[in-house]
């Protein structure tokens, strides 16, 4: 007999309607993709419309991703508050709002508050349909869920890639950006009809009961390292790939290899097809080695970082096959970082996943704002007076920052995966144990007693066990 259902563990719903909630949710996502990395494959036409700098135009993106960073604990305190479907529509709105924007102002002022909005926007997608997938799915299906939520998601870079890049050199600049609002228009009222938060028709209650304040889940959710562990997880995988794909891989491939704007437009789509192939073996060997899941994080860096060490070093411009490689190896920083949203989701409970998900979250885009502004200077000190555009020689200095990122970052997630192989059982107090209990087995590591189902022990629960001095499982991996 299956184990009684548990606080926190979703409820048996139709297969069906589980995946139309969240099929709808993900198309959210997919447009706040493509609106975030509208810029990046338009940097260059950006730059002469608004006759900006580099580092002027890095603010562009820095404005965006800063805000995108600073919203996430706000951003998931609310969501935690008031839900998936209110969050995932205001979302859209404020996109849609800054596309407008974007498309027909000529100040920098106003373009950059453009951003600002798409930035707010963005901040409220992808962990509101995280949340969505704790709700509407067993909890062993977490893993590849995500996975697959982040990886398609980039099939909005995809559309942001070579189809926006044609749009702006055939049609015009402002009747791209036009289209774009209105697509985002269009996905909004999908959201609109056919989100919503539960298969409950009320919210959970513990989202906003008195017992759980919102400081009180906020703390909880920081004070476990396996929470940390996620958010240097998530800032030491992703800052690469997403830096180059939001704004300076497109410039680095035209100004500093020669290639041209279609060919260039091209290897970004490559990598986002990549992104969506590899992400469910991740999220696989994450599902089969939960122990092990840091060996993947150290794994994806150190390739890289690698990779980016043979290009710079490369003497002058780099072969085709090398940058096709380099796309393919930056492919897996996407996947990767979302093993830090893996970390948040089995060491919290469903009740403060919007809280751990949103500090996680803020990891990776904190570095990439760091790196998307310091290249920006960088290239602007390195280009000689007079040049137009930076060489390949001030492209090189540029992305050798990386390595001071990654090294921070390395040691992070070395310290707090040793802090959480040392906490108790993995949990973050006793109060939670019947919600998140460490197994092996099917599920995860972490897993409900509902989802081991027949397999259930008898007696009492792990930790009353210990006290009693019955015998524990040797220590548990991150």
């Amino acid at each position: 007999m299956s184990g009684p259902a548990v606080a926190g563990s979703p409820p048996e719903v139709p297969r069906g309607r589980a995946v139309l909630v969240w099929s709808v949710a993900l198309s959210a996502y997919i447009a706040a993709v493509f609106h975030r990395s509208s810029l990046g494959v338009t940097g260059v036409d950006a730059a002469h419309r608004f006759e900006v700098s580099a580092a002027m135009l890095a603010t562009f993106s820095v404005a965006q991703l800063a805000v995108y960073a600073l919203m996430q604990v706000p951003v998931g305190v609310l969501l935690d508050r008031f839900g998936s479907r209110r969050l995932l529509i205001t979302g859209g709105v404020l996109m849609v709002a800054g596309q407008l924007c974007f498309a027909l102002v000529t100040d920098v002022r106003l373009a950059v508050a453009g951003r600002v909005l798409i930035g707010l926007g963005d901040a409220m997608s992808f962990i509101s349909v995280l949340r969505i997938v704790a709700y509407w799915f067993p909890v062993r299906r977490n893993p590849l869920l995500v996975q697959l939520t982040g990886t398609l998601g980039q099939l909005g870079a995809v559309l942001g890639a070579v189809p926006l890049v044609a749009l702006v050199h055939h049609a015009g600049w402002t009747t791209a950006f036009l289209t774009a609002a209105g697509l985002g228009a269009a996905v909004l009222l999908v959201v609109v009809a056919a989100v919503r938060d539960s298969p409950h028709p009320t919210p959970a209650p513990a989202a906003g009961s008195p017992s759980a304040p919102i400081r009180g889940r906020l703390a909880a959710a920081w004070a476990h390292p396996g929470t940390r562990l996620g958010l240097w997880t998530h800032f030491v995988t992703s800052f690469s790939g997403a830096v180059f794909a939001l704004l300076w891989g497109f410039p680095f491939l035209v100004q500093g290899q020669g290639l041209s704007p279609t060919a260039a437009a091209s290897l970004l789509t490559v990598m986002t097809l990549a992104m969506l192939l590899s992400g469910p073996a991740i999220a696989h060997l994450c599902g089969r080695y939960p122990r092990h899941r840091s060996v993947l994080v150290f794994s994806i860096t150190g390739a890289t970082a690698a990779i980016w060490a043979v290009v710079l070093a490369w003497p002058g411009r780099a072969p085709g096959w090398l940058l096709v490689t380099l796309v393919l190896v930056l492919a897996l920083s996407g996947p990767g970082s979302l093993i830090g949203f893996d970390y948040a989701r089995t060491f919290n409970p469903v009740s403060r996943i919007g809280s751990a998900t949103g500090i996680v979250n803020v990891g990776g885009f904190v570095a990439s704002i760091v790196l998307v502004l310091a290249i920006g200077v960088v290239l602007d000190v390195a280009t000689p007076a007079g040049q137009d555009a930076p060489g390949l020689d001030a492209f090189r200095w540029a992305f050798a920052l990386q390595y001071v990122l990654w090294a921070v970052g390395a040691v992070q997630v070395l310290r707090w995966r040793n802090a959480a192989r040392r906490h108790p059982d993995g949990r973050a107090a006793p109060t939670i144990h019947r919600e998140a209990v460490p197994t092996a087995r099917g599920g995860g590591r972490f897993a409900t007693w509902s989802d081991r189902g027949r397999r259930r022990p008898s007696g009492d629960p792990p930790a009353q066990r210990r006290r009693r001095g019955a015998p524990t499982r040797s220590r548990r991996r991150a």
